[in-house]
């Protein structure tokens, strides 16, 4: 059976995680319902990270890496997987693991019918600050995309490659991927998933970067999308 989803792990100074998304990635691919595999994007970390991604695609060859000569930002990382990505589906998880890999056949039983299905984090185990932040953003976005998103900020994903690929991608997109998908006329749709508290490392965004940013980025996003090509090919020859 060929593989037919990769999964996209950015990584940004997260070398406290790195074992255990190993562990938990391989213990998702031994019951995977496709076959499955994992794209380290390394985002120009500061620690140790390289190294042990290094070590961990050496010793399984379902985890290969992309490593950047410096940090470029998360929408960068997520870029970059699609670019590389040859799989039929792709997904994407935080290095964080507060959303575990298992949760990713709740999305593909769905992905046959949709072409981007996102997680909802449901009894989120974040600070009352970072929950109501994060509230606040997701009501921001959804005013200027009309997506009908609750938690577009979900890091677990999955879409059909085709899409991916096509989605334009610029600095804070990553927070619109449902949106860029509607402008495409995919479908798309959200599935209650698990949440956890962050076990090791440091998070890399803090209240007004989860504020100011996502303001930000709708009016780009506003303006992508009054300039955004799209066209079907009816037949060719």
């Amino acid at each position: 059976m060929n593989q037919a989803l990769t999964i996209i792990v950015p990584v940004y100074n997260e070398e406290e995680n790195l074992a255990r998304v190993r562990q938990e990635m391989e213990r998702y691919m031994a019951v995977a319902t496709v076959k499955t595999g994992v794209l380290f994007v390394n985002d120009g970390s500061q620690d140790q990270s390289i190294d042990l991604i290094r070590e961990i695609c050496s010793q399984n060859p379902a985890f290969q890496y992309i490593n950047f000569d410096k940090n470029y930002g998360l929408s960068a990382a997520i870029k970059a997987g699609f670019d590389h990505v040859e799989t039929e589906f792709v997904g994407y998880i935080d290095s964080d693991l507060q959303t575990t890999p298992m949760d990713f056949d709740l999305l593909l039983s769905h992905i046959g019918t949709y072409d981007l299905v996102t997680g909802v984090r449901s009894n989120r185990k974040d600070s009352f600050v970072k929950n109501m932040s994060s509230t606040i953003a997701n009501g921001i976005r959804r005013s200027f995309t009309h997506d009908g998103m609750d938690d577009t900020g979900c890091p677990l994903k999955v879409i059909k490659t085709e899409y991916a690929k096509r989605i334009p991608m610029f600095k804070g997109l990553h927070r619109f991927l449902p949106a860029m998908i509607l402008l495409q006329n995919g479908k798309i749709k959200q599935v209650p998933i698990q949440h956890f508290e962050r076990i090791a490392g440091t998070a890399n965004f803090g209240v007004w970067n989860r504020l100011l940013g996502p303001l930000m980025d709708c009016f780009a996003y506003l303006w992508m999308k009054k300039k955004y090509i799209n066209y079907k090919v009816a037949d060719k020859g």
